[in-house]
């Protein structure tokens, strides 16, 4: 009976170690990678269904949005993942007399749909699919050929700031015909994983008072617990996804503008796009398809170092790389005539 005993709890446990072996293999590889949306089933073209204020992409999937400005169109994307603008952008405020700025809501956050809330599925890796789809980087590339369609644009220039930026370089990866130049201000540096420098939580907590370090330590170990990840709901998850900003604004030292428009965030989006990018890629590769002009503007008080936005640029063939001296993060809110100026400039010149 003991011997029967053992056995059992050894197969138990070898086939605990393999679906925890099957577990940590799938959370690291990319669910999303450049050129399947190119590759794959014509994306499904938008609906007609839509008015000033909304988009419709399919059933049930509606993207808010709003311009300021009038002249050529220019399509503005924010970062997060899920972290809306809620104004035009002080930046880009004296431009409007040339250019119609475009900005929308992502799918998952702000006023748009937010097609999860809770997942009913004891399946893990199911319930990871179906995010992936319905939030990941799929579903938001493929919105933003959508969006492309629904203004008529033969190509579209884009301004993108953080995660934006990101998006942006792999939209421009997968239709690189699609788009006439961007404009990447502090984007987010994960064209490759892990990156070549220390992870933004790292810098954060080196520039952070000693007396929030341990607070933070929790708050991080919550943030990237996955194991119970699908007992959440969107409601949870947006305000843990908000209490990152008060560790931010901590270790900056600075108002960080986005904090007013901060409950709006996705909460299910950032979990949809980390597990759509895994823990280890390099998508360098892909930018090389981007033949459009591209400029990074980098704020030279952002806790992201100058060495990650040029290591950002470097991987396109037509890039250069534009320093705002005493701006952070949020370059357009920090030195707005400055980054008008240096936006001016390349836009005019498309």
């Amino acid at each position: 009976m003991q011997r029967r005993l053992l056995a059992g709890a050894g197969v138990a446990l070898a086939v605990a170690v393999a679906l925890a072996g099957a577990f940590w293999y799938f959370i690291s590889r990319p669910l999303y990678r450049p050129g399947v949306l190119r590759a794959g089933p014509a994306i499904t073209r938008p609906l007609q269904d839509h008015d000033e204020s909304f988009w419709t992409m399919e059933a049930g999937v509606k993207l808010y949005h709003f311009g300021d400005g009038a002249g050529d169109r220019v399509l503005v994307l924010h970062g997060g993942p899920g972290l809306p603008f809620r104004t035009p952008l002080p930046g880009l405020r004296p431009l409007a007399d040339r250019y119609r700025f475009i900005y929308y809501d992502q799918r998952g956050c702000g006023r748009s749909t937010r097609p999860v809330d809770r997942f009913e599925s004891g399946n893990y890796f199911r319930n990871v699919r179906e995010l992936e789809a319905r939030l990941g980087l799929s579903a938001q590339i493929a919105d933003l050929e959508r969006v492309r369609k629904i203004l008529g644009e033969r190509r579209l220039t884009l301004v993108a700031h953080s995660f934006g930026a990101l998006l942006a370089a792999l939209y421009a990866a997968e239709f690189p015909e699609n788009v006439k130049g961007m404009l990447m201000v502090a984007p987010a540096s994960m064209l490759k994983m892990p990156s070549d420098g220390a992870a933004i939580h790292e810098r954060l907590r080196a520039k952070m008072p000693e007396h929030l370090r341990r607070d933070f330590d929790s708050y991080l170990d919550r943030f990237f617990d996955f194991s119970d990840i699908f007992r959440r709901s969107e409601s949870e998850l947006r305000a843990r996804n908000a209490e990152f900003f008060k560790y931010y604004a901590a270790a900056a030292k600075a108002r960080v503008p986005m904090v007013e428009g901060a409950e709006d965030n996705g909460g299910w989006v950032a979990q949809a796009i980390y597990f759509s990018v895994g823990r280890r890629y390099d998508w360098r590769p892909a930018m090389r398809r981007v033949q459009a002009p591209v400029l990074v503007v980098h704020g030279g008080a952002d806790l992201q170092p100058e060495s990650a936005s040029r290591a950002f640029a470097a991987a396109f063939p037509n890039a250069r790389v534009h320093v705002i001296e005493g701006a952070g993060h949020w370059v357009f809110h920090d030195r707005p005539e400055e980054f008008a100026a240096v936006a001016g400039e390349f836009l005019g010149n498309l």
